[in-house]
């Protein structure tokens, strides 16, 4: 059983940064497909980006594309997500989520996913 807890979050003005991270503990890391999601007041949950199992492979929507970057660590059973120009559209609760595969090469949707973390919140607004 895979524990998943992601810190980082906060409030941000429009084009700031943050660093988020998601620590793992209680499976074997390096044999999870990562990946961050994220959900705001009212829609559905969406894919933002993901990592395989090596990071050497990784896969953006168009909504982080160019502004985000995915990493993991192996050694330190973390994987994280370093947002860039936020905007307030990114504003939303930002969850880590983990699937059993060392063949995938990207999460494609949440319900692939085997674990999940209880999520950060993230706020972009002046």
């Amino acid at each position: 059983q895979m524990q998943l807890v992601e810190s980082g979050g906060g409030s941000v003005q429009p084009g700031g940064s943050l660093k988020l991270s998601c620590a793992a503990s209680g499976g074997t890391f390096s044999s999870y497909v990562m990946g961050w999601f994220r959900q705001a007041p009212g829609k559905e949950r969406e894919l933002v980006a993901s990592i395989n199992w090596s990071g050497s492979s990784s896969y953006y929507e168009d909504s982080s594309k160019g502004r985000f970057t995915i990493s993991r660590d192996n050694r330190k059973n973390t994987v994280y997500l370093v947002m860039n120009n936020l905007k307030r559209e990114d504003t939303a609760v930002y969850y880590c989520a983990a699937k059993l595969s060392r063949v995938l090469t990207r999460l494609r949707s949440g319900n692939e996913c085997d674990y999940w973390g209880q999520g950060t919140q993230v706020t972009v607004s002046s």
